[in-house]
């Protein structure tokens, strides 16, 4: 229950906090920081957050953190307003009519808007009922869309800094705090900070949203660390001054220090390496801060000559940052006793940007001089550029691993790639189902490509759409933090119009080909009911209805009654076959399989004709390798084989390289000759989701083509199915062709030549 407003409480906007909170800004940023107070502070009299926190000094404490952060006036000014009382169900006004607007202007007015757009996610992502929504690929998506939906990623700053302030507030005042609340800090907001590199504000999140979580083992790690406090200081002070004492004497000025504790990764890494307290060598570190990065190589010699270092433990993010900018050396040492503990070597660069992140990089890079100013008018496209790698990378491991890293400044696991993001990527929008499932879509996207990206089903029966409540043509752009519901039919299919792009209803090529699928098994079911007709009729004309018409198409080469009754519907096959299948005595022995038909008379393997020509040498027997089935246009070599003549692959085959590499002296020189009249055979393979109908349609495939099949091999398992087709074809054009037709079948993973 909120706790009840205490009169004459003192205000949190004293001259200390003014004094703090205005560090780093010039006389205009404090004339904002005062604006802004004297508008907010009536307005907050009396007021309280749901927790029973006080909503004046809420702000006040973001305002705080948010100061230590170094970030701009503009900033810590918004965040104090975005604290003020209001629906957060309720739309956003037009900055036209936003009164935050009318008294600071539209860049504050923007910034308060989106961090209570980041509030609003925060609710219906509580209220989900969908058990998918906490999920570990759900947490991940909802850190995505949180930093999508930063316009400016100060929101994004000003929205952990409120947390973290939620946080000291629980602890200070020994308030409940919810399991839910802690939770969604670990899971959530704890690793966005990391992803950020903001350690300051991440190790903080972790250690009292873990304190809240498992107090007892929080409380036994913190009573374990106190009981060693006193040997533990006593040899970091002896080891500082050793260090001091040398970086001196080598005319190296640094700032040697123990590197702070934090309980959280304590009791994580003892988890996940199932380690005891007592094999904890981390617990004692020092921290090395030096002017320049020759000076920190100069440090780790001088380190690695004063205690034993154990290599395995090295890692230089220095020449390999971490993918978030990381930089620092980390070494394990062991002391006199054999005791190992942690050495981290930086220069004040680096550390500003370990400890503050993002805030750093626009401190070190935009303001120069100015200290913690920062131009507002920059647009901060340095930020936007930095969201863009953010959004692409995916670094995080859920449940496994270290979720936030080791130790300050390690913000992923060892060993992690440390190459930059990449450099390109296209833009993504993340959208909720009614139940906070978050959905990513490409740029673009519609409520019709939100509804197959569902399921195909409900993106066939998508007849409207509500976004945030309100009815929407299913042409209208999905934007990130938007609430899509579809409204369907009971049954029914997509419209033409889908798939005409003037039209806008489609930005998804995975939508686009769903509708296309679902019209082309219209399109098949016509052609069938049609083709059934034509037959039925001739087996009438003929006398012939008690006729088993699957055993019918089976003795015609059909594997089914459906491709017969397609391929009189195409006019490929003429009705006139059956008449003479009737003629005919019964074969003795059994028919062929229905998908298989012999080698066509121009098949290179009936004929003996490859088409290869020996370069330099007259006339000689030339055999298509079966290992690899080499076809035009493919690179070719030729290997002379005992009494079979020269056996022909392709270039990279690899019993051809094994042979090569042991009889190189039998390798020959060979080139494709006159081609056009001849069949070459290859393997296509085919990996599928099993299901009834798929060879079916399959078999479709090539007969669309003209491809004839010689071969068939198939593989089911666990519903996955594998199947290799050997297929006659003139040259990498129909290969090319029938590769992409097969990987349109419904069901289907993947097609690749073998």
């Amino acid at each position: 229950m909120p706790a009840p407003p205490v009169l004459d409480a003192p205000s949190p906007f004293d001259a200390a906090w003014r004094e703090e909170v205005g560090a780093g800004l010039d006389p205009d940023g404090l004339a904002l920081i005062d604006r802004a107070v004297a508008w907010a502070e009536p307005r907050f009299e009396g007021q309280h957050a749901l927790t029973g926190e006080p909503l004046a000094g809420h702000g006040a404490g973001v305002v705080r953190v948010l100061a230590g952060l170094h970030t701009d006036a503009a900033t810590r000014a918004a965040a104090l307003l975005a604290a003020l009382p209001t629906d957060l169900m309720a739309p956003a006004p037009s900055l036209r009519s936003d009164p935050v607007a009318a008294a600071f202007g539209a860049e504050i007015a923007r910034l308060v808007q989106g961090t209570r757009a980041l509030l609003r996610l925060g609710v219906v992502a509580r209220q989900a009922s969908d058990a998918e929504a906490e999920s570990g690929s759900q947490k991940e998506m909802q850190r995505k869309m949180l930093l999508a939906m930063a316009a400016d990623l100060r929101i994004v700053l000003m929205r952990l800094a409120s947390r973290l302030r939620s946080l000291r507030w629980h602890a200070e005042s020994k308030a409940p705090c919810s399991t839910a609340f802690a939770r969604e800090t670990l899971d959530l907001y704890a690793p966005l900070a990391n992803r950020l590199g903001i350690w300051q504000i991440k190790w903080e999140m972790e250690d009292l949203a873990f304190r809240f979580l498992e107090p007892e083992k929080y409380k036994q790690i913190a009573r374990l660390l106190e009981e060693k406090r006193a040997e533990r200081e006593a040899f970091i002070a002896s080891a500082i001054e050793r260090l001091q004492a040398a970086l001196a004497r080598s005319g190296i000025e640094a700032e040697v220090s123990g590197r702070p504790k934090h309980i959280y990764s304590i009791w994580n890494k003892m988890r996940v390496k199932g380690l005891d307290f007592s094999q904890m060598y981390d617990l004692r570190a020092l921290r090395i801060i030096v002017d320049d990065v020759r000076a920190c190589y100069t440090a780790l010699g001088m380190v690695h000559e004063m205690w034993t270092p154990i290599s395995e433990e090295f890692d230089d993010y220095i020449s390999r940052p971490k993918p978030n900018g990381y930089r620092s050396l980390h070494t394990v040492v062991t002391d006199d006793d054999g005791r190992p503990f942690e050495v981290q070597i930086r220069t004040r660069e680096m550390h500003q940007f370990a400890e503050y992140g993002m805030a750093a990089h626009w401190r070190y890079k935009e303001a120069g001089s100015k200290g913690g100013q920062v131009a507002a008018s920059s647009e901060y496209d340095r930020q936007l550029a930095w969201m863009r790698q953010l959004l692409a990378w995916n670094t995080e491991v859920e449940g496994g691993g270290e979720p936030a890293g080791p130790a300050p400044g390690k913000p992923a696991g060892k060993g992690r790639n440390a190459a930059a993001a990449p450099a390109h990527t296209d833009e993504r929008i993340y959208v909720l189902t009614p139940q906070a499932r978050v959905i990513e879509l490409p740029a673009g996207a519609t409520p019709v490509d939100f509804a197959y990206h569902l399921h195909t089903d409900l993106g066939h029966r998508c007849r409207g759409a509500r976004v945030d409540g309100q009815m929407v043509p299913l042409q209208t752009r999905l934007s990130t933090g938007q609430t899509v519901e579809i409204i369907s039919a009971k049954s029914g299919g997509p419209s033409r119009d889908w798939l005409n792009p003037q039209l806008g209803f489609l930005a998804s090529p995975r939508a686009r080909a769903k509708v296309r699928m679902w019209f082309n098994a219209i399109e098949l079911q016509q052609r069938i009911t049609q083709g059934q007709a034509l037959v039925e009729k001739e087996l009438q004309r003929l006398g012939k209805t008690a006729v088993n018409l699957e055993q019918l198409a089976q003795n015609l080469g059909f594997a089914r009654a459906d491709d017969l009754y397609v391929a009189a519907a195409k006019e490929e096959f003429s009705l006139r076959q059956i008449d003479t299948l009737f003629q005919q005595p019964a074969p003795a022995a059994e028919p062929q399989p229905a998908a298989l038909r012999s080698a066509s008379a121009g098949s290179a393997e009936k004929s003996g004709k490859s088409g290869v020509l020996v370069v330099g040498v007259g006339s000689l027997l030339t055999q298509l390798a079966r290992c690899c089935r080499p076809a035009p246009p493919d690179a070719i070599a030729g290997f002379v084989t005992r009494g079979r003549g020269v056996s022909i692959h392709r270039s990279d085959c690899h019993s051809y390289l094994a042979l090569a590499a042991r009889e190189p002296e039998r390798v020959i020189e060979v080139a494709w000759g006159e081609t056009s009249d001849t069949f070459y055979p290859v393997d296509i393979s085919v990996r599928a989701h099993d299901r009834s109908g798929l060879l079916r349609d399959l078999s479709e495939v090539f007969a669309r083509l003209r491809l004839n099949v010689v071969g068939v091999n198939t593989q089911s398992r666990q519903s996955l199915a594998h199947m290799v087709f050997t297929v006659e074809v003139r040259g990498g054009e129909s290969l090319s062709r029938a590769l992409d037709a097969l990987a349109e079948v419904q069901g289907v993973s993947s097609a690749v030549r073998r």
